[in-house]
């Protein structure tokens, strides 16, 4: 059985003083809003109060966005049947060749898929990480660029602020300040994405993986999630995944906390014995964006692995 467990180091020369914490989010109606968007649940929970036709004509222009990223710049009319639960899936298959001049158009990608085919779909993914670290910005035109920008906002308006407030709760998660346009890695490791405080942000859903990448750019969450922290469970389920990202990053000073709006996700947080916050998109309830805060995140932590405080006061003592 092939291993599908990405190799992890947090580097010698990284001291772990405080605990890190993995947090694992779902994406659809967590950090983004699409299908509620797309069937009019969003809206609907607003009593009337939300334009539902704008709602879906919102999410239409989303699928469209999506799509175009995925088709021009990551090879998805190819790939679209051969979906793998994460980046490096296949890297045992990749041999390193240099792709700068690789024709993939023309290197005969098909089926059966045998040795041969694996390695030329992993080619594919190590291209797609290399650009998703480059940025939408890199690849598409400045006519593209605005009609991006204008929907996000557009997005947002709607939403009542729904992707920035997520944004925002992202970065207190990895303690960051509010990222530039080009702050983007190009090291495609979890180094370059784990913060002074050891934080991580690792996104399972249970769309597949391509599009998954896709939405992550175009809702601007790139910079806060890498490529190789992005899991599809499309196949293998969310449990399956959460033990591969268990093993990954496990550690007696590492501690866990799923926030999503599925019950697959709860019942699999449930099993590893990790908090779970369930997000509502109901506008009464604080679990949602805007609304969801650090000090809440941090009470669901505590009560599965107790305050840190506490701990580091035993520690003194």
């Amino acid at each position: 059985m092939v291993d599908r467990t990405p190799a992890v180091t947090f580097g010698e020369d990284q001291e772990i003083s405080k605990p890190t914490t993995v947090y694992i989010w779902d994406m659809d109606e967590t950090l983004i809003l699409l299908k509620s968007l797309l069937d009019g649940t969003y809206a609907g929970v607003f009593n009337g109060m939300k334009d539902t036709k704008k709602g879906f004509e919102i999410g239409k222009h989303w699928e469209n966005h999506i799509l175009r990223v995925c088709d021009e710049f990551f090879f998805y009319e190819v790939i679209e049947n051969y979906n793998e639960p994460y980046l490096d899936a296949l890297s045992e298959y990749d041999d390193g060749r240099d792709l700068s001049n690789y024709d993939f158009s023309n290197d005969g990608f098909s089926s059966p898929y045998d040795d041969a085919n694996k390695r030329k779909l992993a080619y594919r993914h190590r291209s797609i990480a290399e650009k998703y670290s480059q940025g939408l910005h890199k690849v598409l035109d400045q006519q593209m660029i605005k009609l991006w920008n204008d929907l996000y906002s557009l997005t947002d308006s709607y939403t009542g602020g729904w992707l920035s407030s997520a944004h925002a709760l992202l970065e207190q998660t990895l303690a960051k300040t509010k990222p530039s346009a080009s702050d983007h890695s190009s090291e495609m490791t979890p180094r370059s994405i784990i913060t002074k405080d050891q934080s991580i942000n690792v996104l399972v859903t249970s769309g597949s993986l391509v599009p998954s990448l896709a939405k992550c750019l175009l809702y601007r969450l790139d910079d806060l999630i890498s490529a190789n922290n992005v899991y599809s469970s499309w196949e293998v389920g969310k449990l399956q995944c959460f033990s591969w990202i268990k093993e990954r990053f496990g550690s007696p000073n590492v501690r866990f906390c799923v926030i999503g709006d599925g019950t697959e996700e709860c019942a699999a947080a449930e099993i590893m014995r990790w908090p779970f916050i369930k997000i509502d998109i109901r506008p009464a309830s604080p679990y949602r964006f805007p609304g969801l805060t650090m000090e809440m995140v941090q009470s669901y932590i505590d009560v599965i692995y107790g305050p840190q405080d506490s701990k580091d006061e035993k520690m003194k003592g």
